[in-house]
């Protein structure tokens, strides 16, 4: 591509110093989409994100080619992605092509004319190599996956069972929406025919049962942001929403039998996009009922996120991404972000000390919530609570479902708010469940003796540690520090004091 024009560091203090930026685009059957992500991370995060819904797998089935009308908007849309890139300051792009070019019979005229707009070589996936990067982009967004990708285009649908970091043989069919309306003549009964012979042979959901199904592509997520209204659900978020498998059977059924117009927020869904809704809720339906799956849950993270993640080193693919992303705003946001550090080994002290039990999952969310802690400050203080909840409910982190999320937003929201339950609401409760929403305030009652003494910056957590001794919280001040132990700070020692069911004291060492 041309030379892209130095990365505006100094002009955007807001940024993080990862390198250069770098760009995906995406050609599928039925849209074209560019991604510019800020630099090659394991948390990645996008600076821009457009897609332009082409169609260019509409009738290739019947015809054999890619539409002419479609090319050209394709076309169209690639040039104007090389502009966008080299204004971005883009290093590298890479250009994937998928179904509609894989089987079309002009497919390689078209991806020449496709290298020319964009200025850059074009790989065109086989299925194979396109279930292998959306199975990398699952494991890359997803804690300990376990279960069956399933990456629904356009054209086609992908299958693959991942396990932890094992990924095995994918395979492709011709199930995607266009494809479908194409087979069946736009006739539902007849592609639900055409789905249900081809999920009977598919041998990756052979080993489903009990397992998570892991939904990868637009029309899913349309279906999911729909049943989120459908259901009056309090977290917008689409990565790692869960649905009860039979709760989805009802809503798909419904989905298929309903004008979409009807939907609850159909206008969030594109207007071309909504003709292949019930396309998609046919093939996951039959999903359902062959693999039998415990939990469906969405993954935002496909082909794009998985070529990412595998041109990553060992090392860093090992990096845990939620703890990652939680450092880079705790890098832009915070006052001292060493101070977070330092209140993650503050709490691992009183957890070991307390006995408190704690999974891997538990320990990662209050790791991940102490580096968030303070990214509100700069908000009004009697927003600040309100203002981090929201910050962190909708933020794009991976690798966190959505129980873990609503603890990472409640810990933050009590540390400003105060620990009476009743401040949060009855849905977010609901969703953290008891347990987390206990561990929620029981972390934030720490916060909320840790910053009156260290005032959010760095170098006084490691001198004044709280520990659980002889059936008692106690704080140790240094005598140099014994000018801190005020009655504010012992009321907070006696709320989470309460928590624990102890008494609270302090003393001072040295």
């Amino acid at each position: 591509m041309d030379s892209a024009p130095d990365l505006p560091t100094a002009d955007a203090p807001g940024r993080l110093n990862v390198g250069r930026p770098i760009a995906i685009i995406d050609i599928g059957s039925n849209s074209v989409r560019l991604v510019t992500y800020e630099g090659l991370t394991r948390a990645p995060t996008p600076i821009y994100n457009e897609k332009v819904l082409c169609g260019l797998g509409r009738n290739v089935v019947t015809t054999g080619r890619l539409d002419e009308q479609a090319v050209e908007r394709a076309l169209t849309a690639l040039k104007r992605f090389k502009l966008l890139c080299r204004t971005i300051g883009v290093a590298d792009i890479h250009v994937l092509a998928t179904a509609a070019a894989r089987d079309a019979s002009n497919g390689e005229a078209f991806l020449q004319a496709a290298a020319d707009a964009c200025g850059c070589p074009v790989e065109l996936l086989s299925g194979a190599r396109e279930a292998e990067l959306s199975a990398l982009g699952v494991i890359s967004g997803s804690y300990q996956p376990d279960g069956i990708v399933g990456d629904l285009g356009g054209g086609s649908l992908e299958l693959v069972d991942v396990a932890g970091d094992d990924i095995g043989r994918g395979i492709t069919l011709r199930l995607g929406g266009l494809a479908l309306q194409d087979l069946s003549g736009n006739s539902p009964k007849k592609a639900r025919k055409i789905v249900r012979e081809a999920i009977e042979r598919a041998d990756p959901l052979r080993s489903l049962k009990g397992r998570t199904f892991y939904a990868v592509g637009g029309t899913w997520r349309a279906l999911a942001r729909l049943h989120q209204a459908d259901r009056g659900y309090p977290l917008r978020v689409m990565h790692g929403y869960t649905v009860d498998p039979e709760d989805e059977l009802g809503f798909l059924s419904l989905v298929e039998e309903k004008d979409a117009a009807g939907l609850k927020e159909i206008e969030a869904v594109s207007e071309a996009r909504r003709p292949l809704l019930a396309y998609g809720a046919i093939v996951l339906e039959e999903i359902i009922r062959a693999g039998r799956p415990a939990e469906i849950s969405v993954s935002v993270l496909g082909v794009r996120e998985g070529l990412l993640y595998e041109m990553l080193d060992p090392a860093e693919r090992r990096l845990d991404p939620l703890i990652e992303a939680a450092q880079e705003f705790n890098t832009l946001r915070s006052r001292a972000p060493l101070h977070a550090q330092e209140m993650r080994a503050w709490t691992d002290r009183f957890v070991a000390t307390a006995g408190l039990p704690e999974t891997v999952s538990e320990r990662r969310y209050r790791h991940a919530a102490c580096l968030l802690a303070d990214i509100g400050w700069r908000a009004s203080p009697d927003y600040r609570g309100e203002q981090s909840f929201n910050l962190i409910a909708n933020a794009g982190f991976v690798a966190i479902d959505h129980p873990g999320r609503a603890y990472l937003g409640l810990s933050v929201f009590f540390r400003h708010e105060g620990l009476q339950p009743d401040k949060a609401s009855p849905k977010l409760r609901e969703i953290a469940g008891e347990h987390l929403f206990y561990r929620a305030r029981l972390l934030a009652g720490l916060m909320r003796v840790a910053y009156p003494i260290s005032v959010a910056m760095a170098g006084v957590l490691p001198k004044t540690p709280l520990v659980m001794r002889g059936g008692a919280i106690v704080l140790e001040l240094p005598r140099d520090l014994a000018a801190l132990a005020s009655e504010r700070l012992m009321n907070r020692m006696r709320h989470l004091a309460r928590l624990l069911d102890v008494e609270a004291r302090v003393e001072v060492t040295g």
